[in-house]
């Protein structure tokens, strides 16, 4: 296993705390279980850029910055584990494209590109929100309606959490992609 270039390392603690600060600001509330917001671009512009391993390593980062900072809602040990260190991580898991998305930048297709990141999105949220999901009916159960099974409450919360920071994420990853290509092509030296 190759040790972390520096370049990558820097990048992995400046993108993480970004997600982190991109959280604070103010999302789009659905409901008090459902809010959209952005803040997984910056480390799914790692994944396009460095592959799995990076994506992972900042999405584990910004999980801990989330309960350094005191913006967790931790109610067990096990649970803060789940959805702050394994789910954020997960976002990483869009990493696994890098390949494809890169070899498509080069080559200047950035439609194919597109379609690629918007694919690599959609796992890297799944991957996260599945973790979410998991952690809802195990620990979050009691703010089930009462008429209502806690798995399909979890399901539902965190589904239409996960389909709608997917869409925003998309789209905006999208119009980057667009504009400025170069902030995901990485130089190979």
């Amino acid at each position: 296993m190759r040790k972390l270039e520096l370049l990558a390392l820097i990048e992995i603690s400046i993108f993480g705390a970004l997600a982190f600060l991109f959280d604070l600001i103010p999302s789009i509330k659905l409901s008090p279980s459902i809010s959209i917001s952005f803040a997984m671009i910056p480390i799914f512009i790692l994944a396009f850029r460095w592959g799995f391993r990076v994506s992972l390593l900042a999405g584990f980062l910004w999980g801990i910055l989330q309960i350094v900072l005191g913006d967790a809602y931790i109610l067990t040990p096990i649970q803060g584990f789940i959805e702050y260190f394994i789910a954020f991580a997960f976002i990483g898991f869009a990493g696994l494209f890098y390949p494809v998305i890169q070899e498509n930048l080069r080559a200047s297709n950035r439609k194919k590109a597109a379609v690629w990141i918007v694919i690599a999105a959609f796992v890297g949220s799944l991957a996260r929100y599945f973790w979410h999901f998991v952690a809802g009916f195990i620990f979050w159960g009691e703010y089930a309606p009462e008429d209502m099974n806690v798995v399909l409450f979890s399901f539902l919360t965190n589904g239409v959490t996960m389909l709608g920071a997917f869409v925003f994420c998309s789209i905006l990853l999208v119009l980057l992609i667009n504009t400025s290509p170069r902030l995901i092509l990485r130089n190979q030296s």
